[in-house]
């Protein structure tokens, strides 16, 4: 059978061909595998969310409406949630009718808002390296795709002006997201207020993606909220997957202008029902009466990063500090380029020899060519016996 052109288009995602090699070292014979799989190429925390979280939706879960498909109508509490959690965390006044929608994982708001707000051959800007829905997303679409080359040299700072007034007068929808996955930089707010002021002047949809607003390790997260214009032409996403450890259960929410909440909305009503309420209840749980639980993440990531960086730097892989939580941005060894080997070469050579299974940056767009992803998602000790492996790996090589 013939796949559609649309899903030819979409090719392999990075995580797809890390599941293949992960399953693979897995499946080895008995002898054969040299170490215990450590996975590290994934931002699925180890860690539990709140203890109240887990209680009430565990309590809910008994209720017989939480077995029961659940529409938009019935998600007005939590989006009543997200409304008092927009006050109390960024000052601003959110009408939860209009200006806010339930999502099942921001990565559904990123890959579904193209098709929403877009046609056919369409422009759509991203970053370069970026999240692999914010590309996936305008090739379901059909757009045509810019994108915006970050670089190490501007601390990975979106270079807005050198979009010329063409491409700009092209440009329908923008989406990008600080702090920033892959290369975990916090970001800076001056960035969103040019990239939504260029939006307001130039009717482009500014989407924001902001999973990790509360793992900010350095500086203060930006959001779209703080801009003027976001109630014209934003909308941003948030997710309760990374600062309340909630991953699994696909907990997020889009703010943003009505007509943008509107037409995702529609989409949503055509291709999904909402998550049973005994999440939203979890979700609302952790919004209003464990809101500062983030804040304690804080600490656990900054000594995971910085026992990791020091024992990587210890052998002589130098690595720059991340100013955001959970992961490092890592440059391939400079021996690498000897081997012939490329960052899927380096990442597919660690995991075989070593079980340590990293994400090749070129997963995230040309961009993230000759980087590796690696995601700070176990305890220390578990970390430091990893760095342990790689340590002879590198000496072997180097």
């Amino acid at each position: 059978m013939e796949l559609s052109k649309r899903i030819n288009n979409l090719g392999t995602g990075v995580f797809q061909r890390n599941d293949f090699r992960k399953q693979s070292y897995r499946s080895l014979p008995e002898g054969e595998q040299p170490f215990p799989l450590v996975d590290l190429s994934l931002g699925a925390s180890d860690l539990l969310p709140p203890s109240s979280v887990l209680e009430v939706m565990k309590n809910a879960l008994f209720e017989p409406e939480s077995s029961s498909y659940c529409l938009h109508a019935a998600t007005y509490p939590f989006r009543e949630a997200v409304a008092a959690w927009a006050k109390g965390r960024f000052g601003v006044e959110v009408d939860p009718v209009d200006e806010v929608l339930l999502l099942i994982g921001s990565q559904e708001g990123t890959a579904h808002l193209p098709l929403a707000v877009l046609d056919a051959g369409d422009t759509g800007l991203i970053m370069d390296p970026s999240y692999p829905s914010h590309k996936g997303g305008l090739l379901l679409a059909e757009a045509h795709i810019e994108k915006l080359l970050l670089k190490e040299e501007q601390s990975w700072r979106p270079d807005f002006k050198s979009l010329s007034i063409s491409q700009l007068e092209q440009i329908k929808m923008m989406i990008f997201g600080y702090p920033h996955n892959p290369t975990a930089q916090v970001g800076k707010q001056s960035w969103l207020e040019e990239a939504m002021s260029l939006g307001v002047k130039n009717q482009i949809v500014i989407a924001h993606d902001n999973p990790y607003v509360e793992l900010s390790l350095i500086g203060n997260a930006p959001s779209l909220l703080f801009c003027q214009g976001w109630r014209d032409w934003g909308i941003e996403f948030f997710s309760l997957s990374k600062g309340w450890n909630m991953g699994g259960f696909r907990i997020a929410f889009a703010i943003g202008a009505k007509h943008l909440i509107k037409a995702l909305r529609s989409l949503k009503g055509t291709v999904d029902f909402n998550q049973s309420l005994a999440l939203q209840k979890g979700g609302i749980e952790a919004l209003l009466r464990s809101a500062d639980w983030p804040k304690h993440l804080l600490s656990i990531y900054k000594e995971r990063r910085d026992k990791t960086l020091k024992g990587l730097q210890g052998f002589g892989w130098h690595v720059s500090t991340p100013s955001m939580a959970m992961y490092l941005w890592m440059p391939i060894p400079k021996w690498a380029s000897s081997h012939g080997w490329d960052d899927e070469d380096v990442s597919a050579e660690l995991l075989k020899k070593t079980g340590i299974a990293l994400t090749p940056g070129s997963g995230f767009g040309d961009g993230g060519k000759g980087m590796l992803r690696l995601a700070l998602v176990r305890p220390v000790d578990e970390l430091e016996s990893a760095i342990a492996r790689i340590e002879p790996w590198w000496h072997a090589h180097s």
